[in-house]
Formats: C-alpha cells, sequence, structure tokens
C-alpha cells in the first residue's frame, strides 16, 4: 500500500513570501517606533511641528521619514498576517488586510503633505508656512475617506489573528493599540502615539522573526547574494529618484 501525502488546503502564498514579510514586520514597527521617539519632545498639533522643522530641520526629517518609512514598509507584513488569518477566519483577513493596507495609503498621502509643508517652512519661515497650513487645514481630500480604514483595519486583524490562534491574547491587544496612532497631517506624538508604536513593536516583531526562522535556511552565497542585489537596486532607485 502506498501512503500519498494530503496537500495542504489552504498553501502559503509565495507573495510577500517570508523572507520578505517576516522584514516588514521587523522593519516596520522598529522605525515607526524610533521616529515617534524623536519628535517626542516636541508639542503635538502643526504649529509647534512646524517651529520645530525651523529649529531643528535635521532631526525632524529623520523623524518624519522614519515614521513615513515605518508605515510603507509595513504592508507586506500586513498581507502575510492576513494570509496567516484567513487560512481559519477568511472574512476578518479580508476585511482586516484591505482595511489596513488602504490606511497604509492613507498615511503616505499625509507623509506627502508633512513634506510639502516643511518645505515651505524651508522657502518662507515657520509663521508664514504655519498661516499656509491653518488657512487649509482640514480641506476635503479622498483620503480621509479612509480615515476609519486607518483604525478599523488593526482592530479587525487584531481579532482574526487571536481567533486564529497568530497571536496571543497579549500581543492581539497589543496589535489593537495601533488603532489609536493619530491621524492626519503633521501629527506630532503622543503617549498613545507611542504606546501605539510600542504595541506594534510587540505583536509584529517576534511574529517577523518566527516568519523568517520558518523555512529552510539558504546557504551565506544566496545570502550574501540577495543583499548586494537589493543595495545595488536600492542604491540605483535612490539615484534615479534624486535625477527626476
Amino acid at each position: 500500500m502506498t501512503f500519498t501525502p494530503v496537500p495542504d488546503p489552504v498553501p502559503r502564498p509565495a507573495f510577500p513570501g517570508r523572507w520578505v514579510g517576516g522584514a516588514s514586520l521587523v522593519l516596520g514597527p522598529s522605525l515607526l517606533l524610533a521616529g515617534v521617539l524623536l519628535r517626542l519632545r516636541f508639542d503635538f498639533f502643526f504649529p509647534a511641528q512646524l517651529s520645530a522643522y525651523e529649529h531643528h530641520p535635521g532631526l525632524m526629517t529623520a523623524a518624519y521619514s522614519l515614521v513615513s518609512a515605518g508605515w510603507v514598509l509595513l504592508w507586506p507584513g500586513v498581507v502575510l498576517l492576513a494570509a496567516r488569518v484567513g487560512e481559519k477566519h477568511r472574512e476578518l483577513a479580508l476585511w482586516g488586510g484591505v482595511f489596513t493596507v488602504l490606511g497604509l495609503f492613507a498615511r503616505a498621502f499625509h507623509a506627502g503633505v508633512d513634506h510639502l509643508a516643511f518645505q515651505l517652512v524651508a522657502a518662507q519661515g515657520a509663521a508664514a508656512a504655519t498661516r499656509t497650513v491653518g488657512g487649509a487645514y482640514g480641506s476635503f481630500h479622498v483620503f480621509s475617506t479612509l480615515n476609519a480604514a486607518i483604525m478599523g483595519g488593526w482592530l479587525l486583524l487584531a481579532v482574526g489573528a487571536y481567533r486564529a490562534r497568530v497571536l496571543g491574547p497579549l500581543r492581539a491587544v497589543a496589535l489593537a493599540m495601533a488603532a489609536g496612532m493619530p491621524l492626519g497631517v503633521l501629527k506630532g506624538t503622543t503617549p498613545l502615539s507611542v504606546a501605539a508604536a510600542v504595541g506594534l513593536c510587540v505583536a509584529l516583531v517576534p511574529l517577523g522573526v518566527a516568519v523568517g526562522r520558518g523555512g529552510r535556511t539558504p546557504v551565506s552565497a544566496t545570502v550574501a547574494g540577495r543583499f548586494l542585489l537589493v543595495g545595488a537596486v536600492a542604491t540605483g532607485m535612490f539615484f534615479f529618484g534624486r535625477a527626476g
């Protein structure tokens, strides 16, 4: 009698894969927390953020760059987490994953507005930039319709991750804390921001490490080759972006 193994009814998706997904789950929350802490000393609302940029442009550029990079880098990890949840709870995975990724898109839009506002400070000074931003603050944009997704997606993912036993109860609560991260343009750091960023680190960084260790370890030459390739591509993209 020949034994035929039963295939996994819910195969693990090839995209984003354990290396990209695992790196996303580690780097995204870590960069976000670093950026949030860098701007902790300044008042939360936009006039103080613009004034802080005028007096500490390097520090504020680093802080906002780390935060925006953290949000963007999270999307492959969110896709991977939603896929894991979807193995047992498809609806929670679908809606939680879609809402969370849409929320990350909205965060990227906010980061673009932040960048423009800081360039106004560099060109005109903080007082003039504050008047300009204040006059336009609250104006409608299409991404404002995603405010509920920014918060609700993390809650749905947290419930799904707990019910699918991807995360335990404490780490699921930590993931849900991400819903409390302030949203919008030129938002600084509050105690709630720090708690939300720490929650993401507690929930996702161990998962990212576990995902990275969850398969066969490639040979050293393969790892070195991938790092060199990523470094070369990143360098080329940097100079291409600067040229444009």
